[in-house]
This record gives C-alpha cells, structure tokens and sequence, in this order.
C-alpha cells in the first residue's frame, strides 16, 4: 500500500512540476487522436449516412462489415499498417513509419467503423416521414441532407465521442507503427506500457490518471448526448 501511495505522490508531482517527458506524452496523444478522430469523422459521416439514409444491393452485407469491423483488434490493425508503410510494403516509399503519421492511419481505421455505424444506426432511427415531409414542403436535396443531419446530431456526437474513446485509449497500433519513440511517438498509452515496465511507476500512474479524466469526460458528453436524445 505504502508503495501505490508514494507512486501516487510521484505522480502528481509529476504533473503539477509539468514534467516535460510526461507532458510530451500527453501532447502526442492528443495530436494523433485530434488528428485520427478528424479523419474518422471526414469519412464515416458520410458514409454511415449513406448506408443509413439509402436503401441497395449489398447492404445488409455492409452493415455486417461494418458491426464485424467495431471489435477489430488494435494489434491487427497495427500489423496490416505496418505490412502497408514497412519499407516491403506498397507504401514504404512514403517513408511513413515509426511516425506521427503512420499512427493517425492506424487510429483513423480504428475509428471508422465506430463512426459509420453509430451515424447508420441514428439516421435508421429517424421518423420514416421525414423525408416525405421535408419534400412534400418543396425541400431540395441540399436542405433535405442537412435537415436529416441537424435531426441525427446527437447520434453524431455520440459516434464521434465514443470513436474517440477508443482512439485515445489504444495502444497496439501507437506501439506497432509508432515505435515508442521518446520525444516524438510515444503517446500516453505506450508510455504507461514502458515506464512501468522499466520500474517507473510514478510516471504510469501519472499518465494512467490523465487518461482516467479523458475517459470520464468522454462518458460525461456520452450521458449528456443520451439525455438529450431521450428528452427530445
């Protein structure tokens, strides 16, 4: 107990002094998950409002992708990536691994399926007569996307906190196609993996805590969209 207690003690004077080494983490992290959930969303919305919205050949198959994709392993992700930007790979002429780069790819395909799937489902939610309505009261197509998109906002935002989540808190691609490199691609969870296995508990503790008030302000604007949603 002593020994949890002076990691906890460490930890925060960790944060509180603005450890450049713990912070540099914390920074990359953000980055790369800014980076990555910005991407997912680029490509999901459309995408899962495509599959929601339209009725085609192939759809049910799409959906059964896309739920399949939700509980893709990170690792699995990560080593596809790495065969991808290795220097043997298709892409290894872009000189992209072991960087910054490589990881939003990763994270980005990690997201997707969450986006796709949650902003699929919010748009099948819709009143089925939303769209004659909007047409019977002369709507273009232009108004009638929008009008759709204003009324699935809170699925949305749930599809963009929870690709989030998961995004922020993986480790197997950030460590694959990161490699954990001080100063530069270590990100929170790489770091926490590291420093504890080399003894440093302050610094996992530190970083662990960071990521526990990520992960509760993520559950905060989850219970706030559901609400909402409820009370509409």
């Amino acid at each position: 107990m002593d020994y949890l207690l002076e990691g906890l003690k460490k930890a925060f004077y960790l944060l509180y002094s603005l450890d450049a080494e713990t912070y540099s983490a914390i920074w990359t992290s953000f980055k790369v998950s800014t980076g990555s959930i910005l991407a997912s969303l680029l490509l999901g919305l459309p995408l899962g409002f495509g599959l929601g919205y339209y009725s085609f050949p192939g759809q049910r198959v799409c959906k059964v992708l896309v739920e399949t994709l939700l509980s893709f392993p990170t690792v699995v992700i990560g080593l596809l990536v790495y065969a991808f930007l290795s220097r043997q790979g298709p892409l290894g002429e872009w000189g992209l691994l072991f960087s910054t780069s490589a990881i939003i790819i990763g994270q980005t395909l990690l997201g997707l399926p969450i986006v796709i799937a949650f902003t699929a489902t919010g748009i099948e939610n819709l009143d089925k007569r939303l769209k004659s309505t909007l047409l019977t009261l002369g709507a273009n197509p232009r108004q009638v996307l929008l009008t759709t998109l204003w009324e699935a906002r809170f699925s949305l935002l749930t599809a963009a906190a929870m690709a989030y989540g998961r995004i922020i808190s993986e480790v197997g691609i950030s460590m694959l196609v990161g490699g954990n490199i001080k100063w530069y691609t270590r990100t929170i969870t790489t770091a926490i993996a590291l420093e504890t296995n080399k003894g440093k508990f302050e610094m996992g503790i530190a970083l662990g805590l960071v990521l526990l008030v990520i992960a509760l302000l993520v559950n905060l604007v989850l219970a706030f969209f559901r609400r909402r949603a409820h009370e509409l």
